[in-house]
């Protein structure tokens, strides 16, 4: 159905619509073959899009980051006449994959049949091609080079990004405070038969292997390593690593749950891992809050996440891409009211890590004196 749905647009973008062209016979048939194509397509597929003001956004859950920041995408534009229909299952690693190749919304039920406690907060998704969305600034880095995730990929060098929101995310280790642990390094060396909680990110499986700890010397030992977004998992735990912050989104509720419910000793990590951890994540060096979670009584040097990114591709329209960025500044009253710690910095709203940004936006940010 995306073939059909380019084919059809190419067919139309080659007449081009203007005043004055003059029709050849290779045109008519040009011409009948692409309102046909389009024809072809789900009658909600016409409807849509950036051209009719119902841009498709690709977002998550309505209480995830990404679907979120999709509502407030949502309302900054409404002022201006635009109705944005966002997909709140367009989430995950496939974020950008959706984006960049204007993919159709996957079927709802696969999200529900995965977390069916998000049925409520994820109604099914327009069915036409995902036109913008967002993600994390990470995942938007990795797809766009080919790394992470993405490493057996070819780039997604279509990708452009419009605005950079953010919304930290710290990377922390807690230890149930009953067990006596004060150093991950105790698990290898005493044998102890521990039960891991991991959230999300990829740093739990770097810090476990800077220990030497691997799933199967854990499992050898009688341990467990458990997903913290399942409820079951998150009643019996030793050890939890993961990002987190102080917001009750499925990503996070492992931190927002497991500290007011147990006694935690949150760990310091070594100053080497953290470097290592800073390079290979793409992450920075900062402190968690003092009283961020129950139990945290001072800054812990750590490393974060701070970027969700609103993006687009080389095809975005410039004049739409400029109005996103614009509606962004002009309500950022809307990031305030969030459930999500979302904030706006006018000094890296136009940068993520080397991802090109959209010229359209790029127009808006120096008229403005953001981006020099």
């Amino acid at each position: 159905m995306d073939d059909i749905f380019v084919e059809g647009a190419r067919a139309m973008s080659w007449l081009g619509m203007r005043t004055g062209c003059r029709r050849t016979p290779q045109g008519s048939v040009r011409l009948i073959a692409g309102l046909a194509l389009l024809a072809a397509l789900p009658l909600g597929a016409q409807e849509l899009g950036i051209q009719v003001k119902k841009p498709v956004f690709g977002g998550a859950c309505k209480v995830c980051p990404w679907g979120a920041l999709g509502d407030i995408v949502k309302e900054a534009l409404r002022p201006y006449g635009y109705d944005v229909q966002v997909c709140y299952n367009c989430s995950g690693a496939d974020a950008p994959r959706i984006v960049a190749d204007a993919k159709i919304p996957p079927p709802i039920e696969e999200l529900w049949q995965r977390a069916p406690f998000l049925r409520n907060q994820a109604p099914a998704p327009p069915h036409a091609p995902v036109e913008f969305g967002a993600t994390g600034a990470p995942f938007l880095w990795d797809a766009y080079r080919g790394a992470g995730a993405y490493s057996r990929e070819q780039p997604r060098k279509n990708l452009r990004l419009i605005a950079q929101i953010q919304s930290p995310t710290y990377l922390i280790v807690a230890v149930n405070a009953e067990l006596g642990i004060t150093d991950l390094g105790q698990i290898k060396q005493k044998r102890w038969p521990v039960r891991v909680l991991t959230s999300v990110g990829a740093q739990a499986s770097e810090v476990l292997d800077y220990y030497g700890l691997t799933r199967a010397s854990i499992e050898s030992a009688g341990g467990h390593i458990g997903a913290g977004m399942a409820e079951a998992e998150r009643k019996n735990f030793d050890v939890a690593i993961g990002e987190g912050t102080l917001a009750n989104a499925p990503e996070f509720n492992m931190w927002y749950e497991i500290s007011q419910k147990f006694d935690l000793q949150y760990l310091q990590l070594p100053d080497d891992l953290l470097a290592k951890l800073a390079r290979s994540g793409e992450m920075e060096r900062a402190n968690i809050p003092d009283g961020l979670l129950r139990g945290i009584e001072h800054p812990i040097p750590s490393v974060a996440h701070t970027g969700v990114v609103v993006y687009g591709r080389t095809d975005t329209p410039d004049d739409f891409a400029y109005l996103v960025a614009r509606s962004l500044d002009e309500h950022q009253d809307l990031l305030e009211w969030s459930l999500l710690n979302f904030s706006y910095n006018l000094h890296n709203v136009w940068k993520a890590y080397d991802v090109p940004v959209h010229p359209g936006a790029a127009r808006y940010y120096r008229e403005r004196g953001y981006m020099k």
